[in-house]
């Protein structure tokens, strides 16, 4: 904090915005009700920047709705205002219950890639200790999952960029693939401004708007257009042989895949001409300083994992990663997306990326919580697979929810309603009350960004410190608080789950440390003295500070033998593509004025009016073909469900294809028309492309 307590000038803390994994730089100053926020101008990363959402964050501090007490749901069905120790005793001794009838598997937790580093590791202990359960996951598997899952096997790490964001500044040519920064992180744009982008993605978006070159491909064909990219670099003689002998393993068996895919066949599969195809190779491969970065357009597909792993080999093949001024990049979505997923808060891994299959992991991290390490439980459900679980026979009966509102966020959206409401015990911990939260048997208020302190961990692998402005309001507590008291009422010792942020980074450190997330070097007081600290940072043996890694891979990659791999991976189809029947391509996504479910950002009023409802956007051709009218509500099905939507008429977007925002509740949600489909190795839900029909409201075919 700088200017706290000194007389007639208004106190003020540097802090980031609650939104996206940018993590852009904030100063607030003001008393609640008052805050105002202004962008810190020497952060390198929004360089004096907000977007919409920034600047209007501090509005959620002081919605009239804000949870200030517990509710506890009664006889009567209604959510009614309880003390604390009344909630606290009540969940306590469900969770007892269940677990003795059921087993300790029958209590799950699903958490959020927006809590911070302390909160993510805090419950994932609470779940493996306290509760004793295996039925862990969080938001993030819908989010980061992929690419996690496709770099660590190229790579042998996941880290979304490997480089600081400001590298990008250097920058010939960057290809976008399934990234719309422009409205999903518009800060970002200030390094992308000097190089030309190839954007690949169906809508012609407005950071497609900026392109130097618009890739439009049929959604779900992504990987068919990184193959054809891949054939086209080794054809045209772009690739760097010497750098694929040095440093990488496997091009011929990618090479003996990708053969199949000249640019003809890509065009007949994609729909995006074969001369484009060549002119985004040529771009990228004649360029000094060149990336390729992925975003959630490319990997939120039953295939996505592939579809990465195509671009990294594409990446591989033009020796872009690794070497300073280029290299590849996934562009991180959540504020806390990266430490999200390295804390504990997946269903198979331990603090710092260790994995719960691992022995000398479990050993590890069992000794920093002083148990045995038999006691840990092994990997559980994946996100999906636990939500559609719940309430069933063999699966949970109890769930809390930490930073999450999978009422929205979740694929098949209404079956997931269901799935909570099949369950014994619904506890959400919230500060505002979410669509989830108003199905709960008890909602627990707890304090939200700016009146916390602890670390986040932004799309560039940096540790940030998050610092509180304001105090909680009377009856709201932190999710440490929270935990803390549970824990205790379930039989732990009470020094085991401390509250104070410090306390609990300073045993994150000791639990990461030697892992591939090693924040073990990384302090408070060294974040707090303004040191930019990227991990691994693994503690100095001779007690000096270790700088951190703001480059990961300049000498050898994380495998034993320190080289890359390239994967061999082929294209298919969709787990759903149009038919007679659904002859639409239905795609979800964000848009500026709106974030995730939306639970925060639909109670600002200025991003309510930018965006109050949920739009179908559509070809003016596509509309006139089924009946439509720009501001009609129409009916966006699948086999899976629909959704209700204003038409918003937009050449934009391919012919066969529409786009629906999924920040909306209701009969608006988009995911109501999404389906259950999964990628096999990171068990993604296919959210980028579904099978529709689009008609006017209350006409069904």
């Amino acid at each position: 904090m700088s200017g706290e307590g000194r007389p007639g000038r208004q106190r003020e803390s540097t802090t980031h915005c609650p939104y996206c994994a940018l993590q852009c730089s904030t100063v607030l100053s003001g008393e609640r009700g008052g805050v105002a926020v202004r962008p810190s101008a020497d952060f390198p990363v929004n360089r004096g920047g907000l977007c919409q959402k920034g600047w209007t964050a501090p509005s959620v501090l002081a919605v009239p709705d804000r949870l200030l007490t517990p509710l506890v749901r009664g006889a009567d069905g209604v959510l009614a205002p309880a003390g604390w120790d009344e909630a606290l005793d009540l969940v306590a001794g469900r969770l007892r219950e269940l677990r003795a009838r059921h087993g300790a598997d029958a209590v799950a937790v699903f958490g959020g890639g927006g809590l911070t580093n302390e909160k993510a590791y805090a419950l994932g202990k609470f779940a493996r200790v306290a509760l004793g359960t295996s039925q862990i996951d969080y938001n993030g598997r819908f989010c980061m999952s992929s690419a996690a899952a496709a770099t660590t096997a190229a790579f042998g790490l996941d880290r979304g960029l490997p480089f600081p964001v400001t590298d990008l500044d250097g920058a010939d040519v960057i290809l976008l693939a399934g990234a719309n920064p422009a409205e999903t992180m518009p800060p970002l744009l200030r390094h992308l401004e000097d190089a030309d982008l190839v954007v690949v993605d169906p809508r012609r978006t407005r950071t497609a708007e900026r392109a130097a070159l618009h890739l439009s491909p049929a959604p779900g064909t992504d990987l068919a257009l990184a193959l054809g990219l891949l054939h086209l670099a080794v054809t045209e003689g772009l690739v760097d042989k010497e750098y694929v002998d040095a440093r990488t393993t496997g091009f011929d068996a990618a090479w003996e895949t990708c053969a199949a895919w000249w640019p003809e066949r890509v065009e007949e599969v994609t729909g995006v001409p074969a001369d484009d195809l060549r002119t985004a190779v040529r771009l990228l491969g004649g360029a000094r300083r060149a990336y390729v970065l992925t975003g959630r357009g490319a990997e939120q597909h039953s295939k996505g994992s592939d579809t990465v792993a195509a671009f990294v080999n594409l990446a591989l093949a033009l020796g872009l990663p690794g070497r300073e001024g280029s290299g590849f990049g996934t562009l991180t979505g959540q504020g806390n997306g990266q430490g999200g997923r390295e804390m504990g808060q997946k269903a198979d891994q331990l603090p710092g990326y260790r994995s719960l299959a691992d022995p000398a992991d479990r050993a590890h991290v069992a000794a920093v919580w002083g148990v045995d390490p038999r006691e840990l439980p092994g990997p559980g459900r994946s996100a999906y697979e636990l939500l559609d679980a719940l309430g069933g026979d063999g699966g949970p009966r109890a769930l809390m929810v930490f930073g999450s509102n999978p009422v929205v966020s979740a694929p098949r959206a209404a079956h997931v309603t269901e799935r909570l409401k099949a369950l014994d015990l619904l506890v959400v911990a919230d500060f505002v009350p979410s669509e989830t939260a108003a199905l709960a048997d008890v909602v627990l208020p707890v304090a939200q960004w700016a009146e916390e302190e602890g670390t986040l961990t932004s799309l560039e692998g940096r540790v940030l410190r998050r610092r509180a402005h304001l105090t909680p309001p009377p009856g709201v507590r932190t999710d440490l608080e929270v935990l803390h008291a549970l824990a205790v009422r379930l039989g732990q010792d009470a020094g085991r789950f401390p509250v104070r942020p410090r306390e609990v980074f300073d045993e994150l450190r000791r639990a990461s440390a030697g892992a591939r997330a090693d924040y073990s070097g990384i302090s408070y007081a060294r974040l707090d003295a303004g040191e930019a600290l990227y991990w691994p940072c693994p503690a100095g043996g001779d007690g000096a500070g270790h700088p951190g890694t703001p480059r990961l891979f300049l000498d050898r990659f994380a495998h034993p033998d320190g080289r890359a791999r390239f994967a061999s991976v082929d294209h298919r189809p969709s787990a759903r593509e149009p038919d007679g029947t659904f002859p639409l391509y239905g795609t979800t996504g964000r848009v500026l004025a709106q974030y995730q479910s939306g639970a925060q950002t639909r109670r600002v009023p200025e991003l309510v009016e930018a965006a109050p409802e949920t739009v179908v956007e559509m070809h003016p051709d596509t509309a006139r073909r089924f009946g439509l009218a720009d501001g009609q509500t129409a009916e966006v099905g699948s086999v899976h469900g629909a959704a209700l939507a204003r038409v918003r008429l937009t050449r934009t977007v391919r012919p066969d294809t529409v786009f629906v925002p999924f920040h909306f509740p209701g009969a608006g949600r988009a995911n109501l028309f999404t389906g259950d489909a999964l990628d096999p190795r990171s068990r993604m839900p296919e959210f980028k492309v579904s099978a529709v029909r689009v008609t006017p409201a209350g006409e069904r075919p």
